[in-house]
């Protein structure tokens, strides 16, 4: 066996995931400042979307520039992906639990490695299967659930928590048709453009002034558009751009390894063995992932 050669890709995805596994500090501070769940994803997406835009302008404006033909595929990142996905987790959460929801979420590796098989060719290894086994394992132990042990799960709850899934898988998707024509960037940019332009409306978001007229929440409300969101966004793209999308999506499932980290260190949270024993299958997927022998061989072949 040796190393992939795309290390480079595998890093700028790694980087990407960690910076998603951050969005609970910014969230947890938004939250105590009296802003729901749906404020917050809206200021989220507003705030990237602003932020890129701007960015493209003063950089280069042609990046800023589209084919109207292409738009479907923004429509699928920004309201099939990041809308979508989002709705789905949300309303998971209500209908079964936190812990069932996020391991829904998680089945998103497995949606992209599916889809990209079937629209992408991409072979279907058993290194992947493994790899996606370990992930979806390695990520229950982390959160801390058995999933489906509750025998009380509602259908509709655990259909929508699997659409989470989906949509999540989604950007990988509609990410790599994008890239084919498009620069990291302008995909981004207009993915948030794309989810702002239906959030912002449906969302039904009322803010008060007093909500915004400290320093502290602006301050968390552009750092979670920018680190855990724009910056998170853009370099997991820019390593979709150079390697598959299900050696990719796999890769980033790094995140809950970090956001559990993370809860330990900021909220004093306990680290489990069950936890450290998900994040050693977490990790060892990933690196499994970026393994390849010198003759790779599908399944069927």
């Amino acid at each position: 066996m040796v190393i992939s050669n795309n290390r480079l890709a595998y890093l700028y995805v790694l980087l990407g995931a960690a910076l998603w596994g951050i969005i609970g500090l910014f969230i947890d501070a938004l939250a105590q400042a009296g802003f729901t769940v749906f404020q917050i994803v809206t200021l989220r997406v507003a705030s990237a979307a602003v932020m890129l835009t701007v960015f493209l302008a003063i950089k280069d404006v042609e990046l800023l520039k589209i084919e109207l033909k292409d738009s479907f595929s923004f429509i699928g990142t920004g309201i099939f992906s990041i809308v979508f996905f989002n709705w789905c987790y949300f309303t998971a959460i209500e209908e079964v639990s936190l812990s069932v929801a996020v391991i829904l979420l998680y089945t998103g590796p497995a949606f992209v490695t599916i889809l990209s098989w079937l629209l992408f060719k991409e072979p279907m290894t058993r290194r992947k299967i493994w790899a996606l086994l370990l992930t979806l394992i390695g990520c229950a132990l982390v959160i801390k659930v058995i999933p489906f042990a509750d025998k009380q799960i509602s259908l509709i709850g655990f259909l929508i928590g699997l659409g989470s899934g989906f949509g999540y898988a989604l950007y990988s998707i509609f990410g790599k048709h994008a890239l084919k024509k498009y620069s990291s960037l302008t995909v981004i940019t207009y993915t948030f453009v794309f989810a702002s332009a239906v959030l912002l409306p449906l969302s039904g978001i009322t803010i008060e002034v007093s909500q915004l007229s400290s320093t502290k929440v602006w301050f968390h409300i552009l750092g979670l558009g920018f680190f855990p969101t724009a910056l998170a966004y853009m370099l997991y793209t820019v390593g979709l751009s150079m390697i598959e999308s299900s050696r990719a999506s796999i890769t980033a499932t790094i995140e809950p390894v970090v956001a559990t980290l993370l809860g330990i260190y900021f909220f004093d949270e306990v680290l489990t063995y069950f936890q450290l024993s998900g994040m050693v299958l977490v990790l060892a997927a990933v690196v499994l992932i970026q393994l390849k022998k010198t003759k790779r061989h599908a399944i069927g072949r």
